[in-house]
């Protein structure tokens, strides 16, 4: 069941079409990965749904209803762009942010304790903001977003500023949200964070959604017939039989032991290719090459471009 609908969503910024008739559907308690170029119109549709803009037209349902002021309490937003007050200390600054989000001074404070002992940060409860290093910021910011509970949890470039330990942790935290029960929308431009996390994606460009759906669905729908294989055995008398059906796109070879990476290029059977394999010597692992998130995204994104291109 859908937790959150866009329905031909536009935005104009004078001269400039940020969003146009954009739809996406958010899945309940999943991760959904908003993806797109710098400038494709991500940023815009993720203030709609927090309402800091409004859409020109197009509607937006929260929870099978239509959203509204009510529904802002059930929204976390971390943004890209960081907003702490640098001056003030981050303890009473978290404070200030949790009452906002409608905690009281106890609930504020026991559970920011909680999440500061956790993210290992509580000694940096008297600094002040400006002491802290991006990383530590973002991880201040972080807490704060979902330390309300909301239903729903938009992060924007949450990786931004972290190493790879840091960025694991928050990675782990966002599954976890996740798992009890959380609905999480994420835009990143790091595609190996969508893989890792994203059970559903859309991507966005030139103002226009060209592609969504499940990730596993969308790797089948762009696979291009590629496969690995590793064997023991003759490879010169195994290529020698290679025809038009077969294109060898790298080969490897140490000893007795060959790593293949070969396309099909005709309507055949990967089983033809395996029987064919086998007479020529033992397969050690034959699999099949789907494309990574990061691939899509280029062939997608250009495929698109260069179709406004001829049409213009």
């Amino acid at each position: 069941m859908a937790f959150l609908i866009t329905k031909e969503v536009k935005k104009q910024y004078a001269s400039h079409l940020a969003l146009n008739g954009v739809s996406i559907s958010v899945p309940e308690g999943k991760i959904f990965g908003l993806l797109g170029p710098n400038g494709a119109g991500k940023t815009t549709l993720i203030r709609i749904i927090n309402r800091i803009t409004a859409p020109d037209s197009g509607e937006v349902f929260f929870n099978n209803e239509l959203l509204s002021e009510k529904h802002i309490a059930q929204i976390g937003y971390l943004p890209e762009e960081r907003g702490l007050y640098k001056k003030m200390e981050v303890g009473e600054q978290a404070m200030y942010l949790a009452r906002l989000k409608g905690l009281s001074k106890n609930d504020a404070k026991k559970k920011l304790k909680f999440w500061f002992e956790k993210f290992e940060i509580m000694n940096w409860w008297n600094k002040k903001v400006e002491e802290l290093s991006k990383g530590m910021q973002q991880k201040i910011q972080f807490i704060v977003t979902i330390l309300h509970e909301p239903k729903l949890l938009i992060f924007d470039e949450p990786f931004s500023g972290f190493d790879p330990i840091n960025a694991n942790l928050l990675k782990q935290e966002i599954l976890s949200l996740k798992e009890n029960g959380a609905t999480i929308l994420f835009s990143t431009h790091n595609m190996s964070s969508v893989e890792e996390l994203c059970d559903n994606i859309a991507l966005i460009n030139k103002s226009q959604k060209i592609l969504d759906g499940a990730v596993s669905d969308i790797r089948e729908q762009y696979k291009s017939n590629i496969f690995e294989i590793v064997f023991l055995g003759h490879f010169d008398k195994f290529s020698a039989t290679l025809t038009a059906t077969y294109e060898i796109l790298e080969v490897k070879t140490i000893k007795n032991k060959t790593s293949l990476r070969i396309k099909l290029l005709e309507s055949i059977s990967s089983n033809e290719l395996l029987t064919n394999l086998i007479s020529f010597g033992t397969i050690i692992s034959f699999n099949e090459v789907l494309p990574t998130i990061n691939d899509i995204f280029i062939r997608a994104v250009g495929e698109n471009s260069q179709q406004k291109s001829d049409l213009s």
